[in-house]
């Protein structure tokens, strides 16, 4: 049995899995799994559902990472057709999903039906598919992947397909992504009237101050492989809506990008420091909130990655380009399994008003696919 791409991801557009949502979308894909072979497992944390499925015993076992849920619609009226309709026109598939990323999950099944109706591989495939990465991302792949590792389950390499080409198909592989912190500081002092300021203790110069001395850091040079680390002050936030008050409190919020040269803990543990020093001789406090949602990660140029671009070159007649760009993902999770590489659909229509990604594009992909794991298993 072979699966259709196209007709298959129109069944998953068709489920309207809005974070937190599933909707039957899961359903939909384990179907056609177990229909392969597949031992599939439900894995939900807190009412989200997440599926590990797994084809075999033996290593190596190459696994494909992915999600069924999506982003809201929007403005739906917007649309050139409903947005859970996954209808084509003019050789376009329109569908919220459509390449963020329900096509290529149905890309790469339809690849493995492709690849096992030609015989049994020497290893293992499997799926780890969550419904939790549009959302907050804390009862999805970052917890199916603790319990796989404490359960001793063993993945050697996995491919994630997020909507990572820029202009065209397979244009880019994705081999690494910066990692990010949150931070949210917050001066408190004391209010009082602005012709008395001996009566007060306003926070504003001393936020003003800190951030100017954080903003000034320079964390790195950059990477080989990446840019330079960078810090961003998102907002500040008084909330004084009249001009004869000093306010009592004073808050701003800031991320870090930052490349493998540095790690979260370290660098909260020096924005804690500067907080720290700005709260000397201040009459009122200074606190640190921050959340590292992801450490940077590379997956080094290598056997895996020659796979990859091999399998891309050999269906787009270009090799890929390496990048390390854009935000986080759920590779950040993953990465503690085994080495990650993103390949996907082009992801100029993700999130937007009519998603969209054209049929020869879902082809073209499930022939990418199809390449990489018939590589993976002739060569690694």
């Amino acid at each position: 049995m072979t699966l259709d791409p196209v007709a298959f991801a129109q069944a998953l557009i068709r489920r309207p899995s809005v974070t937190p949502a599933d909707a039957g979308a899961m359903d939909v894909l384990q179907s056609a799994l177990s229909d392969l072979g597949f031992a599939c497992r439900r894995m939900p944390f807190e009412g989200i559902e997440n599926l590990y499925a797994r084809r075999g015993t033996s290593g190596p076992n190459l696994a494909f990472a992915g999600h069924t849920d999506v982003v809201p619609v929007g403005d739906a009226a917007a649309w050139t057709t409903g947005p859970f309709d996954a209808q084509i026109i003019d050789g376009v598939l329109y569908g919220r999903g459509a390449v963020d990323m329900k096509g290529s999950i149905a890309a790469w099944t339809a690849a493995v039906s492709r690849v096992l109706a030609k015989g049994e591989i020497s290893g293992s495939l499997s799926l780890l598919i969550t419904g939790d990465e549009e959302g907050k991302a804390i009862h999805g792949t970052g917890p199916v992947v603790e319990a796989l590792l404490s359960e001793g389950e063993t993945i050697d390499h996995v491919v994630l397909g997020e909507p990572t080409s820029a202009a065209r198909l397979g244009d880019q592989l994705k081999i690494g992504r910066r990692g990010s912190v949150n931070a949210w500081i917050t001066v408190e002092g004391v209010q009082g009237h602005v012709a008395y300021p001996h009566q007060a203790a306003n926070p504003i110069p001393v936020l003003i101050r800190l951030l100017a001395e954080i903003q000034a850091h320079v964390l790195d040079q950059g990477h080989p492989r990446f840019p330079a680390s960078n810090l961003e002050v998102t907002t500040i936030d008084v909330g004084n809506p009249v001009t004869n008050v000093i306010p009592a409190k004073a808050t701003a919020r800031l991320n870090i990008r930052f490349n493998p040269l540095h790690d979260g803990d370290s660098l909260i543990a020096w924005l804690e420091g500067a907080c720290a020093k700005a709260g000397v001789g201040f009459d009122g406090t200074v606190t640190l909130e921050p959340v590292l949602t992801g450490n940077a990660f590379i997956t080094e140029p290598g056997p895996f990655v020659d796979v990859l671009a091999a399998a891309v070159k050999s269906v787009t007649g270009e090799a890929p380009i390496l990048s390390t760009t854009g935000g986080i993902s759920d590779a950040r999770f993953l990465r503690k399994l085994c080495p990650v590489v993103e390949l996907g659909l082009v992801g100029a229509t993700m999130h937007a008003v009519d998603e969209c990604t054209s049929v020869q594009e879902v082809e073209d992909l499930t022939r990418i696919y199809e390449q990489v794991i018939l590589g993976y298993f002739a060569g690694l």
